[in-house]
This record gives structure tokens, C-alpha cells and sequence, in this order.
């Protein structure tokens, strides 16, 4: 028979918050239902779709959830022996309010692949419904609960473990029992296989719904181009503007924040308009020198200065028939400005060091993230250039006002940064997401890019971002405050900090005495010698410090 270890280490990862209406298993959100609920839903579905449908979608259900489990426990125990790491799923089943597991035998060594084990059920919270719902049956019920079995072991050993009832509550046995190991050793393994399949109903009632959106999508004339992400009313707004510009050649104004994402904007502007076949060239007035800024935008004729050896067109002329988008065009000087001007009201250029005008057919998106009126007032921006790029603005909102797309931006980011660096990551996990919606992002679309890839690094191959991947100072003892006891009563958890504190005193062997007078010797050190401000280090009044400190010496032995 095989002992489980001390379950305290999951325990610990157990955060019910009441504030914020959450509970926590480590970093992945959980729910606390009633069984009724789960058995109403139960019900509902072998009435509906009937009982193989059914079972295989609770099957698959029971499956995402153990692999979740897994891959906690595959870092939980990494120092200890492969069984007790392992047995973290079944300590986490009864932990979850499943089913009570008790191993009868483990046979594993992940390295090769071998795996057998056996495991006995008792209080299976299925097997009671279902008979309470159907009566006594004639094949075993416990669909979840197997399923999460496989998905465990599955995820733990890195290949598929067929799980299979060969006793159940709900047909007579006095416990449920369930034996595991790989599916190519089981010879009807395929009769089972069918249940971790995607459900066939559910697949072609998925494939309807793509037929009516996208028959919507044509109806509506709508297309959403790449690297637009995003369905926030914020975000909606703006890209139906967008949207409604691209049928026309009208000049845009993108305003916003710095890094929301006004080139992203520009070129699906760009990309849903007649021009799409023609160039689109960006320019980012803010990094020309102010002497180059004429010849990189307008061309300059062999000559023209010093150092100008051969003709050269610039981006007006590149971007021909199609889109030129003129980033930070708040920071352009006003001789600069002056000839845009010219090109919004006359179509033509002159390329420096040249008198012949040339005709340019070029749609002009211009963007900026200062206050252009402000500008104007304050004289270094023209009123007329404003005034014509003004005619269609669109402002981009912040990250923050975007909190309904920061989970499918993030991971299309994950996505993006797995392929980028050749690794791959799962995703972020509860926790992390949720904190990445309450942040406030200064840095805004960029701030998050960066942010995802350095969870892609930091994160481990074929993990979880978690939150100390994205925000480093954030302590765990910022989340939740309330845990399950080793006596299984919910109590009042101690921050982490004050957790490793009281372990490494306690395992110190220093009395309390001899704990209190180092610290005491620690602030007045820290203090040089200043008692009101070591007594201010420690939250006492100065009196207090020094009679604690006579306290103490007078408490010390002699040592000779």
C-alpha cells in the first residue's frame, strides 16, 4: 500500500479571496459548486445530446482538468521521488472535493514510458449523482473523474494513459476502482479512445456557426485584417471609423497615447482600401534629422548639397497610388510642414534641387500622440496644415480602456513570441491574466508586447506564464489571505515573506530571547548607534528600546 505525503504544500496553494469574489489553486481560478449544480447539468445533457455524447463531453471536461493539476505537480515536488510528485493529482482529486483515491499500486518511470497503476474510489461524487438521478447502472459513470485520470497521467508521463472503471459504486461494487496504462497496451483501447475525441455534435454545430458569421461577415462587408484584435466598444469604435475612411481617399488624423498602436490602425487602413495592391511606407518624423527631413520625404536631384552624388525619389514618390503614414508628424519644422501642405492641396512635390513639380497620387494618414491645437498656440505647428489633416481624426484608446482585449491580444502575443523564439509556452496562466486586466499600462499595446515575450523567456518550456514571469516586484502576498488548514478549517494565511521567516527561525534553534536581542542589535547597528531611529526601525518608542536592550543584557550569560 503506498502512504501519501503531507498535503500541507497544497493546501498552502489553496486562496479563497471574498473581496474579489475568487478562489485559487496556486495560479489557475477555480470554482466552488454545488454537486446538485454539476448533477442538474449532468442530467441535462444525457437527456439532450444522450449518453455517448454526453459521456465524452464530460470525459473531455474531466480531462482539461487533470492536466491542469499536472502540470502544477510536475514543479510542485520536483525534489522529491517521482511517486510522491505524482501522487500531488490524487491529493489534489480529494483536495477538490472529487472522490476519496486510495493507490493500490504504482508501477512508473517516466523516462521510458512505463506506467501501471491502480486506484481504488470511494465517495465519487458522480457515481452518487447518477444513481440518485438514474438509478443503479449496468457500466460504469465515473466519466469526469476518469477523464481527469488520464489527463493527469497523461500530462505527468508525456504520453497517453488510458484510464479504465472496472468496478463502480453505481453498478453494485462496494468502491469504484480504476486501472491505468497505456493505451497501446489495452486491447479495446479504441472503444475508449472515442470518448477524448472532440464531440461530433458539438463539431458540426460549430461548423454551422462559422458558416452563418462568415455569411454575416459578407453581408456586412466587414473584414477585420490581421494584427487587429480586439472587440472592446473602445476599440469598435474606432476601427469602424477606420473602416468607413478606407473606402474613401480622405486624409486621416490617428491621435492617441504613445504606443497604442496608431501604425497597426494605419495600415489596416491601408490594407482595406483601394490602394491595398500599392505601397504603404511609414515614416517616423520624430527620428530624421531636421536637415535630411525635405530630401527623405520629397527626393533630392543629383547635386542638389554636398554629398548628394546621385537622384534620389523619397517616400512621397515610393508611395505612389498607395498609402504614405507619417508618424509623430507633430515633430516635423515648420519648413517641412509648409510642403506637405502644399501636397494636401495640390497633389505635387518638388524634389530638393529641383524646379519641375511632379504629380503624386498618395493617400496621407498622419499621426501624433501630442495635443496639435496646443501646438498650433504655441507656434510650432501650422494652423493650416492642422486644419487639413483634421478633416477625419481618429483616436485610438489606451490599453486601459481595452480591458475586454488584452486576453486575445495576449495570447495572439504568446502565439507570435513561441514561434519567434522556438519554444513552447502553454499560455498565462488565471492569475497572471487577471492582472494583466487590472493594470493600468502606461506603455499601453507595446508595454504588453514587451511584456508577453519576456514572460516567453522567462517561462519554462512547455509551462505557464505565471505572474512573477510579468511582474517581477509583485508579491504573493499581495493576492489572497484566506487558505485550508491542515485540520481542513479555511484560515487566515500568512504572507510568504512572514511564512520563510518563521521557518528559518524556528529551524535556527535560537531561542526567543537570543532571536529578539539580534534583532535588536541588527537596528541599532543598521542605525549606527542612533536608538530613536533603530526604535523607529522596530515600531517601538525609544524607552521601549532601551529597556528591551537593558532586558536583554541583562539576560546574557557571562561568556568567558
Amino acid at each position: 500500500m503506498i502512504n501519501y505525503p503531507k498535503d500541507l504544500d497544497l493546501r498552502r496553494l489553496v486562496r479563497f479571496s471574498a473581496e474579489d469574489g475568487t478562489i485559487w489553486l496556486a495560479e489557475h481560478r477555480m470554482l466552488l459548486l454545488h454537486t446538485a449544480a454539476l448533477a442538474g447539468l449532468r442530467k441535462e445533457l444525457l437527456n439532450t445530446v444522450g449518453l455517448e455524447h454526453a459521456r465524452r463531453v464530460l470525459t473531455r471536461m474531466g480531462y482539461a482538468s487533470g492536466v491542469r493539476d499536472a502540470e502544477l505537480a510536475k514543479k510542485l515536488r520536483a525534489e522529491q521521488s517521482v511517486v510522491d510528485a505524482f501522487v500531488v493529482g490524487p491529493q489534489l482529486h480529494m483536495l477538490e472535493g472529487s472522490v476519496k483515491v486510495k493507490p493500490i499500486s504504482i508501477d512508473m518511470d517516466v523516462a521510458t514510458g512505463r506506467f501501471h497503476g491502480e486506484f481504488q474510489w470511494d465517495n465519487s461524487w458522480e457515481a452518487e449523482t447518477h444513481v440518485k438521478e438514474f438509478g443503479p447502472q449496468k457500466d460504469p459513470v465515473c466519466w469526469m473523474l476518469l477523464g481527469y485520470a488520464s489527463g493527469y497521467t497523461t500530462t505527468f508521463m508525456g504520453k497517453f494513459i488510458l484510464f479504465k472503471e472496472v468496478e463502480c459504486v453505481a453498478c453494485g461494487a462496494q468502491h469504484c476502482r480504476i486501472i491505468g496504462k497505456p493505451a497501446e497496451e489495452w486491447p479495446d483501447a479504441a472503444e475508449h479512445m472515442v470518448y477524448y475525441e472532440a464531440d461530433s455534435i458539438v463539431s458540426r454545430l460549430l461548423e454551422l456557426k462559422t458558416q452563418v458569421d462568415a455569411l454575416r461577415s459578407s453581408l456586412e462587408q466587414q473584414r477585420q485584417v490581421e494584427n487587429m484584435i480586439g472587440s472592446s466598444p473602445a476599440f469598435q469604435r474606432a476601427y469602424d471609423l477606420v473602416l468607413k475612411a478606407a473606402k474613401t481617399n480622405v486624409t486621416v488624423l490617428l491621435t492617441g497615447e504613445t504606443g497604442v498602436g496608431k501604425e497597426r490602425f494605419a495600415r489596416a487602413l491601408h490594407d482595406m482600401s483601394k490602394r491595398a495592391e500599392r505601397p504603404f511606407v511609414a515614416v517616423n518624423c520624430a527620428a530624421l534629422p531636421h536637415d535630411l527631413i525635405e530630401s527623405e520625404l520629397f527626393g533630392v536631384e543629383k547635386g542638389a548639397f554636398t554629398g548628394a552624388h546621385a537622384t534620389r525619389v523619397g517616400k512621397f514618390e515610393r508611395a505612389e497610388g498607395g498609402t504614405l503614414f507619417l508618424d509623430e508628424i507633430g515633430e516635423l519644422p515648420l519648413a517641412a510642414q509648409a510642403k506637405i501642405l502644399r501636397v494636401l492641396q495640390e497633389g505635387e512635390i518638388e524634389r530638393l534641387g529641383d524646379d519641375q513639380t511632379r504629380k503624386v497620387n498618395v493617400r496621407i494618414v498622419a499621426a501624433t500622440n501630442v495635443e496639435l491645437q496646443q501646438a498650433v498656440k504655441d507656434g510650432r505647428f501650422r494652423a493650416d496644415l492642422f486644419y487639413r489633416l483634421n478633416v477625419y481624426p481618429i483616436e485610438i484608446p489606451p490599453l486601459r480602456e481595452r480591458a475586454l482585449d488584452i486576453p486575445p491580444l495576449a495570447n495572439a502575443m504568446v502565439d507570435k513570441f513561441n514561434a519567434v523564439h522556438g519554444k513552447r509556452v502553454a499560455g498565462i496562466t488565471d492569475k497572471a491574466m487577471k492582472t494583466l486586466k487590472a493594470y493600468q499600462w502606461p506603455g499601453n499595446v507595446r508595454e504588453l508586447e514587451n511584456m508577453i515575450e519576456r514572460g516567453i523567456i522567462l517561462a519554462p518550456a512547455d509551462g505557464w506564464i505565471e505572474l512573477d514571469h510579468l511582474f517581477p516586484s509583485l508579491s504573493e502576498s499581495e493576492m489572497h489571505d484566506i487558505g485550508i488548514s491542515e485540520q481542513g478549517a479555511l484560515t487566515e494565511n500568512r504572507p510568504l515573506e512572514q511564512e520563510r521567516l518563521c521557518e528559518a527561525f524556528i529551524t535556527s534553534g535560537m531561542s526567543l530571547d537570543e532571536i529578539e536581542s539580534m534583532l535588536l542589535r541588527e537596528a541599532v547597528e543598521r542605525a549606527s548607534g542612533n536608538l530613536a531611529g533603530a526604535a523607529r526601525m522596530l515600531g517601538l518608542t525609544r524607552p521601549q528600546l532601551t529597556y528591551r536592550l537593558k532586558r536583554n543584557q541583562d539576560n546574557t550569560p557571562d561568556r568567558e
